[in-house]
């Protein structure tokens, strides 16, 4: 690595001059400067420089997920740059605390001097949720309506640019669907899997069936119950019954995306699929950590505007609560747990495909 040739003064390095001297309170315009506008203006700052590295990170891993076939190598990276993502989104969840020492009437003293700005105006969160997955056919009703109309051009022009590109839900569904190992010579995993399955589920019927502490009504529902766990297994099996819930939202993930997703939560063990286990972890961690961050939002806008509506002419708080339950990326991964056996009724795999799922080499002779 070269040493640089002229000295790097830290003011001019970070453009501190730039950056110190970009907060204008509208309020200082109509009168007395509202002295919180200063805070609120400083947070949101904030949040726009770490959505700028969290996409730079997105990037990143985007163009690593973003082809035909991803080296073993790669998976590391990912999972890395995941996980800074993650490390970034409590920052964002934390310093929702820092925006609540101001009270709601600190806020109205220059809230209605922002009309229409709007956190829908955020360009770089719009293309966060956007590489993510969540297109303008995924959001609540409100957002597809509305979710264009509040940008000028240029920015529309952008957003709606990334809306026809292969999204980062894309990118990991067809790679789950690549995922091998299902038939290994004449071993048919699924077949297996159908067996252990049916025998677990008959073990608890017959644990239900015969609780003397239970009584007619609850073994009833118990069984009901099982039933329904039983249909789901079937279903994830069955390609035609696994559309018909696709159909109904139930699942976005294709099948052999989702049954690639499940063998690798199943075998996570297994050393090939240590890292894809932690890269399907540190998605549904993003999602999870962003649904926190909306809801703490959710709360907070609740607290300082009551039922008043948005600045952006949403419903408020009633806006961001139904976002919090909506407008998900990673939903399936979420649903994993339902198709996962304990360790013990795991299918044994063949001794030739536990080799290949491992790491080895062979001594000189």
């Amino acid at each position: 690595m070269q040493r640089n040739t002229t000295p790097c003064y830290y003011t001019d390095y970070l453009q501190l001059d730039k950056l110190l001297d970009s907060q204008h309170p509208e309020s200082k315009k109509y009168g007395p400067e509202a002295h919180e506008e200063m805070l609120f203006i400083i947070v949101h700052q904030a949040y726009e420089l770490w959505f700028k590295q969290i996409l730079h990170e997105m990037r990143a891993i985007y163009q690593e997920f973003n082809q035909t076939a991803i080296p073993d190598e790669a998976l590391g990276r990912i999972a890395s740059r995941l996980e800074r993502i993650k490390a970034i989104q409590k920052l964002l969840i934390d310093q929702i605390q820092v925006m609540e020492t101001m009270t709601p009437l600190d806020f109205l003293d220059f809230r209605d001097y922002l009309v229409p700005a709007s956190g829908f105006q955020s360009i770089q969160f719009k293309e966060i949720e956007i590489m993510l997955g969540l297109k303008s056919k995924f959001r609540i009703n409100f957002d597809q309506a509305s979710f264009y109309q509040r940008l000028n051009e240029k920015d529309r022009e952008h957003l709606q640019g990334l809306e026809n590109e292969p999204s980062l839900f894309d990118c990991v569904e067809k790679w789950l669907e690549r995922i091998p190992f299902f038939e290994y010579g004449d071993f048919k995993f699924w077949d297996a899997y159908h067996d252990a399955v049916n025998k677990m589920l008959d073990s608890d019927q017959a644990i239900i069936e015969n609780n003397d502490y239970l009584s007619d009504n609850d073994r009833a529902f118990q069984l009901k119950d099982l039933e329904t766990t039983r249909a789901s297994f079937s279903a994830l099996l069955d390609k035609a019954s696994y559309e018909q819930l696709a159909s109904e939202g139930r699942f976005r993930l294709s099948q052999q995306a989702m049954l690639g997703a499940v063998f690798i939560n199943l075998y996570r063990d297994e050393p090939m699929f240590q890292q894809p286990f932690r890269v399907l972890t540190a998605l549904t961690d993003i999602d999870e950590h962003f649904t926190t961050w909306r809801y703490r939002h959710v709360i907070m806008v609740q607290r300082m505007l009551g039922s008043k509506i948005g600045t952006g002419g949403s419903s408020g708080s009633d806006y961001l609560r139904q976002t919090t339950e909506n407008n998900r990326f990673f939903k399936d991964f979420f649903s994993l747990s339902t198709f996962l056996l304990p360790r013990s009724a795991l299918p044994e795999l063949p001794e030739a495909l536990k080799k290949a799922l491992n790491f080895y080499f062979h001594p000189a002779d």
